[in-house]
């Protein structure tokens, strides 16, 4: 999906996790970032990352890509009506209803489980990547590593570089697992550390594999569910489960296209 990802550098799940103090220097360049890399190899340890973890982190490098993507973010600043007409909503919401249509137990389960219907988790798939038709093209470590780095919003990223490195050592990801700009990964675009934290077993084979389809809709459920959702409630502006949605991302328009897609979905 970048179509999707590319021109508009999207920025699932931007919820700050708690972190720690930390000592490694960050930069608006890359010249340091190798020194860097052993500062924060030492505190990830610390923090109880592995082997296999600290190998991943060390043998990245610096992501122009990831930085491009971060100083030019430009959709969250359309209008409404723009937003959703280049996000291309209705083929999200034709594609979605289809989708409802032929799998209804699926997400039936889902809501029975977390309270979350379907119309909402099929915007938020259909919107992070096209239903999983494009899931990123950047390496997930190098670029939550990159941003961590990056003196910008350090202490935002820093938690999701500790649980994308776990996730290494829990073979949840490899060190060359691909997503987003951001490091978003899998179907709905989790930041590593929300995926970590929130992770879910869908199809019952043991592993959490965001990857697979089942396994992220239902972690999808689950962040949203842990948030506050109120199973029943409404979710457009003003509602209950609205401000649910907020957690999912920052940006305004998309909280409403979510709402507004949801919502022709479940119709």
């Amino acid at each position: 999906m970048l179509s999707f990802l590319s021109r508009f550098s999207a920025t699932a799940l931007l919820i700050a996790l708690p972190f720690a103090s930390h000592a490694a220097s960050c930069s608006d360049t890359g010249g340091q970032y190798e020194a860097w890399k052993s500062e924060m190899a030492a505190e990830a340890k610390a923090e109880g990352v592995g082997k296999r973890g600290i190998d991943a982190l060390m043998a990245t490098s610096y992501s122009k890509a990831t930085i491009g993507a971060d100083r030019n973010q430009k959709s969250f600043k359309y209008s409404l009506e723009k937003f959703l007409n280049v996000r291309g909503a209705d083929t999200i919401v034709k594609q979605g209803r289809s989708r409802k249509a032929k799998n209804p137990g699926f997400y039936a389960s889902l809501e029975a489980a977390y309270g979350v219907p379907a119309g909402v988790l099929i915007a938020i798939h259909g919107m992070e990547t096209g239903f999983g038709g494009f899931m990123g093209d950047t390496n997930v470590v190098a670029a939550i590593a990159t941003l961590t780095y990056d003196c910008r919003r350090s202490d935002f990223f820093r938690p999701h570089l500790i649980g994308a490195l776990k996730m290494v050592d829990k073979g949840m990801i490899s060190p060359n697992t691909v997503g987003a700009k951001h490091g978003e990964l899998g179907h709905t675009q989790f930041l590593p550390g929300n995926a970590y934290t929130y992770g879910v077993d869908g199809n019952g084979d043991g592993i959490v594999d965001l990857y697979n389809q089942a396994d992220a809709l239902a972690t999808t459920a689950n962040f949203l569910n842990r948030k506050g959702w109120k199973p029943g409630k409404g979710y457009q502006e003003g509602e209950p489960n609205f401000a649910v949605i907020k957690q999912w991302n920052a940006a305004k328009v998309y909280q409403q296209a979510i709402a507004i897609m949801g919502a022709k979905i479940d119709g």
